[in-house]
């Protein structure tokens, strides 16, 4: 009689370390996001009434869908090591939500309502375009290298996900360098730690202690959170959601490729989790995040959802299906109860944010070590795109908080003082799809496929001259100048290609022996 799969359980062991990790991951996101909005002074009654209920209730059946498919999985293939996708909001678009679109739109209408409706709507066609990329997804995976899928991971986790955590970090060392080798010490070491308690539960516990006992922390915004405790739950946002549309036009230009840069993230993180033997049906599971993100909107949320970066970490971690589960249903109880405020008044964000740093190390382990060797140098290119859009985003942000711009301070006058702001720029637009085509191109010719590396500097070139890449938008010729350079690329690599041809063919049969 053949044996009953028993699959991965529920709950184990290792679920208690991937669920403080992952709640603690995305509760700090959504806690960034509605934090921005508060800064810009946005009623309390839409943020936590509408926004947080909606955005929460997005994310919770999004983690518990991938948590359950994890264990169809496990029990599919009798496995009991599959680890669930991790889920949640889309890092990039706090800042445009709250300081591109809802801002703008209270500034022209002094309207709240009408700026969230705006915000709403924009979500609707980031949705539009991620289901349609869910679609396109499995031909990327088929004619982009895996390297340049993991490369171009591996520089998101470097700058959106670990610069900024490190930087919290060496500002208060006392409390972020110790919670940071606690969960170095518990996920990378493994060492066993004071009554097996998680790694990540102990870093935030130390943390907040030596928060409080030092004063870092204040009484006063603990109080505040408690006198504005309110019980919030969803409702349907449509006839908001429609009402935007008529605002909705000067952001649809930037909507498009930030939906692109969504699906392409969820992408490299189906592909992430592959690697490390957790294969995944890339439509389906790209289907989740855009069909939320519409469901959200739909709801009063203005954030697109997508599958998180961080598999591998959380697999080594022993997590498999309960930590998905567990942080979807906390997060909808934390959001419907009011606690969000509560939490935030409580625990420091500098003991939270190791966790962040961890993934990020985990990420980028992941992207060399089951690279080819020779294929390293094209992975260090595609980084570049990314540190460009990070120092072009600080820079602006500094410019911002002193009041200025740099068209107002001058192009001619930042790059006498070394700031190649224009080059970078450019760089670093689109910086996902510029790093995923670079690094195809540098390892067709580290292969010596000269003719491979054209056909991909020509694609590269027509992504460009529309906008899709190197450009602030979509249009006619907006990225020109990048379009002409990758031409010039693919004339020099078909050079290259019937220059001595022979040689070519020799050494690659050679290295085949």
């Amino acid at each position: 009689m053949e044996e009953k799969s028993k699959g991965t359980p529920w709950l184990v062991k290792g679920d208690a370390n991937g669920f403080f990790g992952l709640f603690s991951n995305v509760l700090t996101n959504l806690l960034a996001a509605i934090g921005l909005l508060a800064a810009i002074n946005m009623p309390s009654s839409i943020i936590y009434g509408k926004i947080v209920p909606a955005a929460a209730l997005s994310i919770g059946i999004g983690s518990i869908i991938f948590g359950v498919q994890a264990r169809r999985k496990s029990l599919k293939e009798n496995r009991s090591d599959v680890t669930a996708l991790p889920y949640g909001l889309s890092v990039p678009h706090y800042f445009i939500v709250a300081f591109g679109i809802i801002l703008p739109v209270h500034a022209q209408t002094g309207d709240w309502v009408l700026a969230w409706s705006t915000a709403l709507a924009w979500n609707v066609v980031q949705g539009i375009v991620m289901t349609i990329g869910a679609f396109v997804g499995p031909y990327i995976q088929k004619y982009i290298p895996r390297s340049a899928l993991l490369g171009s991971l591996a520089g998101i986790a470097l700058t959106y996900i670990a610069m900024n955590p490190m930087g919290e970090v060496y500002s208060t060392p006392y409390i972020g360098l110790l919670t940071l080798v606690i969960v170095l010490a518990g996920w990378i070491a493994h060492k066993r730690l004071p009554g097996n308690i998680p790694a990540g539960l102990l870093a935030i516990v130390i943390g907040m202690i030596l928060a409080w006992v030092t004063g870092y922390m204040d009484i006063a915004t603990v109080q505040e959170a408690v006198n504005g405790f309110s019980l919030s739950t969803p409702s349907f946002a449509l006839n908001h959601l429609m009402d935007g549309f008529a605002y909705l036009s000067p952001f649809l230009a930037a909507a498009i490729p930030l939906a692109i840069y969504d699906f392409l993230e969820s992408l490299d993180n189906v592909e992430s989790a592959t690697a490390d033997g957790d294969e995944y049906p890339t439509t389906l599971s790209l289907l989740v995040p855009a069909l939320l993100t519409l469901f959200g909107a739909m709801l009063g949320s203005p954030y697109p959802t997508i599958i998180y970066i961080g598999h591998p970490g959380w697999k080594a971690t022993g997590a498999r299906v309960g930590y998905s589960i567990l942080t979807g249903i906390s997060i909808i109880v934390v959001a419907f109860i009011g606690l969000l405020p509560l939490m935030l008044s409580i625990i420091p964000l500098v003991a939270l944010l190791p966790i962040l740093i961890y993934i990020a190390m985990s990420i980028g382990t992941q992207a060399f070590k089951t690279a080819d060797p020779k294929h390293i140098p094209a992975m260090i290119l595609g980084l570049m795109p990314f540190i460009a859009s990070f120092v072009i985003l600080q820079v602006n942000n500094a410019l911002t908080a002193a009041g200025t711009s740099a068209a107002e301070v001058g192009y001619d006058v930042l790059l006498n003082n070394g700031v190649k702001y224009e080059g970078w720029s450019v760089l670093g637009s689109a910086d996902i799809l510029v790093s995923m085509m670079l690094i195809s191109i540098v390892i067709f010719l580290i292969e010596k496929r000269y003719d491979k590396a054209a056909i991909y500097s020509l694609v590269t070139a027509v992504l460009s001259f529309f906008g899709f890449i190197h450009a602030g938008q979509i249009g006619f010729g907006t990225g020109m100048s990048a379009a002409i350079g990758y031409l010039s690329m693919a004339a020099g690599l078909l050079f290259f290609h019937f220059y001595r041809h022979s040689d070519d063919e020799e050494e690659n049969a050679k290295s085949l022996k």
